[in-house]
């Protein structure tokens, strides 16, 4: 794997494709910088080395060229990141950007206007990412969150460099983190997979039974496992029409040796509300109009006990509602026990949307391994899959 570290880029004028999709608040300032201050790593290897840096990013999913998309507005927090003046082109080709990367000097940092504010970038036009590509001499790819999207600047316009091009330190570190929990890492290997829906972890599943040791399903999948085996869920989330699939990977699971757990017990609500009346209850036996909306006591210490097992971690979805306080402590008690075991020696691997919030919001993004950056990425690499902006750098 080709890396920034294998390059020297003095008087070279780098390209590097980040990930600044970052969010903005009503007074257009940046409400969290966590993908700024993961691509620092990477600008200032280039800086350092006596090269110039060429930023290229996009930020939401503007229509037309609306303001409030304009990467403008982040320029101040990039350069309190950086420590350097950041100059700004109003736009990401033609005659202005051209001439503000031509007359880019070592040492100095450029950022180029919203992609997306073009629609050839999402159509992977070989066009736009040529252009693209006249800016600089080098190219880096460095934004995971894109990198499962074959648009012009992640993939496309890897071609017009042919050896001229590399990883960034965080898509490195990604690349690795995966590896080690999907091909490398030591055993015993544990997935944790929460969220509402088997239906949308499927394929993870059926791709990582060959890889694990241990499976623990919670969250509102949960109760699609319990009800195919007979229990009763009450008001909870379930998708009947994938209780056969839920004990087909049951089957497949015993097949391999893997052990899956599931929640034996269960914080169950009258309402879905904070304030709701709650009760722990067994997992088998929710009563009618109650609904299971976090993993119960029992149930956190036998996740303990799993955690506390494994030397390799991979979590990816809550235990609960966490977004409500009330159904929020089993959230919290795993991302304790991971945190143990991690201090302990284990690997841990935290990705996907909602298990990184919960890992902000509670604190745990300094007591896990890798907290990962991507979240339709992580999980399209869990799936297996080949992303087009990783095979376009390494071919």
């Amino acid at each position: 794997m080709k890396t920034i570290q294998n390059v020297n880029f003095k008087n070279t004028k780098a390209l590097i494709r980040v990930d600044f999709n970052v969010p903005l608040n009503a007074q257009f300032e940046v409400a969290d910088a966590t993908r700024i201050v993961s691509a620092k790593p990477t600008i200032l290897k280039v800086l350092e080395d006596g090269g110039s840096c060429i930023l290229m990013s996009h930020l939401g999913r503007p229509k037309a060229q609306e303001p409030a998309f304009s990467l403008r507005h982040i320029v101040s927090t990039l350069e309190a990141v950086l420590g350097v003046q950041v100059l700004f082109a109003s736009n990401c080709i033609g005659e202005e950007a051209q001439k503000a990367a031509d007359n880019l000097q070592p040492g100095q940092v450029l950022l180029l206007e919203n992609l997306r504010y073009h629609p050839e970038e999402t159509k992977g036009d070989v066009g736009f990412a040529e252009a693209l590509s006249k800016l600089g001499d080098f190219y880096i790819n460095d934004a995971f969150g894109t990198a499962h999207r074959a648009h012009a600047s992640t993939t496309i316009i890897a071609q017009f460099f042919k050896d001229n091009k590399c990883f960034g330190s965080l898509l490195a570190q990604e690349i690795e983190s995966i590896d080690k929990v999907m091909k490398t890492g030591e055993k015993p290997v544990l997935a944790i997979l929460g969220g509402a829906k088997v239906s949308s972890k499927i394929t993870i599943i059926d791709n990582i039974l060959d890889k694990v040791d241990h499976l623990i399903i919670g969250g509102g999948m949960t109760f699609t496992f319990v009800k195919a085996q007979g229990g009763h869920v009450g008001n909870s989330i379930c998708e009947d029409d994938k209780m056969e699939l839920a004990l087909e990977i049951l089957e497949k699971a015993k097949a391999k040796n893997v052990q899956i757990h599931i929640p034996v017990d269960v914080l169950a609500a009258d309402d879905f509300s904070n304030d709701a009346n709650t009760q722990i209850v067994d997992v088998r036996a929710i009563p009618e109009n109650w609904q299971g909306l976090d993993c119960g006591p029992k149930s956190k210490a036998i996740f303990h006990d799993v955690v506390q097992q494994c030397k390799t971690i991979l979590w990816n979805g809550p235990l609960g509602v966490f977004e409500m306080e009330t159904f929020s402590s089993g959230t919290i008690a795993l991302g304790d026990s991971i945190a143990d075991a991690t201090k302990n020696g284990a690997f841990s691997l935290v990705g996907g949307g909602d298990s990184v919030a919960a890992v902000k919001q509670f604190g745990f993004e300094n007591k896990v391994s890798y907290v990962s950056t991507g979240g339709g990425a992580m999980l399209e690499s869990l799936e297996g899959k080949t992303l087009p902006g990783i095979a376009a750098i390494s071919e």
